[in-house]
């Protein structure tokens, strides 16, 4: 599980990644080691954690994990930018296999420019984005 904000009474923060190590129904709460240190969650604190079987390079990021697999497909060529190949790439401690179109990773490794991101999100929490957009 990874943990998605920081929680200082428990002393995990985003990002940090644990196992589940007891399911307790009875007494309504769940058990997660990170590291050395075991956490217990009650049911209602389950918001805090999501399944790490897969997760973003992004959220990656700080991490290392034995094995690491990166789809590269040109479907997602705004995501392929050298900068995240790279990141990608030195998460994984022994093993790292790139999954894809060799066309996609040449264009990523190619790819060295980080453009800036154009969401929209600021105008539609102002309530100023066009009607054509969602």
């Amino acid at each position: 599980m990874i943990q998605t904000r920081n929680n200082y009474e428990k002393e995990v923060f985003n990002g940090d990644i644990g196992r589940i190590t007891a399911i307790r129904p009875e007494e309504r709460e769940v058990a997660i080691q990170f590291e050395s240190l075991e956490v217990i969650y009650d049911f209602g604190e389950l918001d805090e954690v999501s399944p790490a079987y897969a997760i973003s390079i992004h959220k990656a990021q700080g991490s290392e994990f034995p094995a690491v697999v990166v789809p590269v497909a040109m479907q997602h060529y705004m995501l392929l930018q050298r900068n995240l190949i790279y990141t990608a790439i030195t998460r994984g401690k022994k093993m790292v296999v790139l999954i894809g179109q060799k066309k996609a990773l040449g264009f990523a490794v190619g790819n060295n420019r980080t453009g800036e991101r154009h969401s929209g999100l600021l105008a539609r929490l102002r309530g100023d984005a066009p009607a054509d957009q969602p």
